[in-house]
């Protein structure tokens, strides 16, 4: 679809728009050497079904594992869990692809995620009540939280060296400890911690950062995103946010630092969705009820999982905030071919003022951030027949529909245009 090119694949929402599935297709429909994670961590949830009907949740691994020979790299931007991707590629094992680790290479300062920071993200979240944000339970955003606040934060590289490991993951269960003296959730011991973990760093192979330069000399690379961007930790509707950049942001610093370039594929589905609590203006009950979700579903952390109409506003704010890309990926076209009730939003209304455009926030400024997911909480949809979906997403992201997808797997995808 794309020729030689490398591509970054980033969500235009507030995820599951069907990235997993447009990798897939990318790297099923033409030679790629490498899927690259630029984001997130085991908390992501990327679907993909294959052509004979197996079915896969990617959550670190590339969702282009499917298909032979494409490797995965873990860049240092991903919160890397030792144990959920044992996990993982123990599924894919049982379902036919056993090779998923041997194709997997991560950076060594790639920060892990440990049984201490999924406990102590579950504590934080229970303490909210009523205020939950919808973490989804795996630690991510704690993980992050640690990093930021202490030096001796564990990395990837670590398990490679026992000692230092155990240090690091001592230090961590002791400040969960402290933090959280009445926790109900056990943990393991750190012993047992450190045996896992340095078992992974023999497993897998650890990188440094030169590594990006290797893979783009292999062959085409594409860069898969995690959440959606209207969860992102600086412009996302705070605090229903991510601890991750969910932009372009990080493909293209890793692209920079190895001297390459790549396309930007954002991607959308015909209609929207949120999983969990936070400001989702074209919500729609019915929708929720009545629209096919085999993959998604409401869970103990994340909350139900809701259905709206497409939202220009939002679609429109996105595209600002990453200031553009070179082309979309429409998917669940067969979904919005079978509900001639659905919707597109041109526009709130917001006390008595009409809103078209939701302004960026450059600073990232967390307060200015909290004061317009307020207003969002506030807004009603002011809406259009929808028509074709992809005429409305076309004018909305000022960019053209390449890809349009009419159900889950590589077959069902059809190429609209070169970008």
């Amino acid at each position: 679809m794309f020729g030689a090119e490398n591509v970054i694949v980033v969500d235009l929402g507030y995820g599951d728009a069907g990235k997993g599935t447009v990798v897939d297709h990318l790297c099923a429909a033409s030679p790629v050497h490498a899927v690259v994670r630029f984001n997130g961590g085991a908390q992501a949830a990327h679907n993909v079904v294959a052509v004979d009907g197996r079915h896969h949740t990617f959550a670190q691994l590339g969702s282009g594992t499917f298909t032979p020979g494409v490797r995965t790299h873990l860049s240092r931007f991903v919160l890397v869990d030792p144990l959920a991707l044992a996990a993982e590629a123990d599924h894919l094992r049982r379902i036919g692809v056993g090779d998923a680790l041997d194709r997997l290479t991560v950076d060594g300062d790639a920060l892990l995620t440990t049984p201490y920071h999924r406990a102590a993200g579950r504590a934080r979240e229970r303490a909210r009540g009523a205020d939950r944000h919808g973490s989804c339970g795996m630690g991510v955003g704690e993980t992050a939280a640690y990093a930021l606040a202490h030096e001796d934060a564990p990395r990837a590289g670590d398990c490679r060296s026992p000692a230092r490991l155990r240090r690091r993951l001592a230090a961590v269960r002791d400040r969960y400890r402290d933090a959280f003296p009445g926790a109900a959730e056990d943990v393991p011991d750190v012993d047992d911690c450190v045996a896992a973990f340095t078992a992974f760093g023999e497993r897998v192979r650890v990188v440094g950062g030169g590594h990006m330069r290797t893979l783009l000399a292999g062959g085409p690379v594409v860069f898969e995103g995690a959440q959606g961007v209207l969860l992102d930790e600086w412009h996302g509707f705070h605090p229903y946010t991510t601890w991750s950049t969910t932009t372009f942001g990080n493909a293209e610093a890793l692209l920079r630092e190895a001297g390459g370039g790549a396309a930007r594929l954002g991607v959308v589905r015909a209609y929207a969705t949120r999983h969990g609590p936070g400001p989702f203006v074209t919500e729609d009950a019915a929708l929720t009820r009545g629209l096919p979700e085999p993959h998604n579903g409401t869970g103990p952390w994340q909350g139900p999982f809701r259905a709206g109409h497409l939202d220009a506003v939002a679609l429109r704010y996105a595209r600002e905030v990453t200031g553009g890309m070179d082309g979309v990926a429409v998917t669940h076209l067969d979904v919005a071919g079978a509900r001639p009730d659905l919707r597109v939003c041109r526009a709130y209304r917001i006390g008595d003022a009409t809103v078209r455009r939701l302004a960026p926030n450059p600073a990232g400024r967390l307060d200015l951030q909290e004061d317009l997911t307020c207003r969002l909480l506030a807004a009603r949809p002011v809406y259009a027949p929808l028509g074709r979906p992809e005429e409305a997403v076309e004018e909305a992201a000022g960019a053209p529909v390449v890809l349009r997808s009419f159900g889950p797997t590589a077959a069902d995808k059809r190429v609209a245009a070169a970008v």
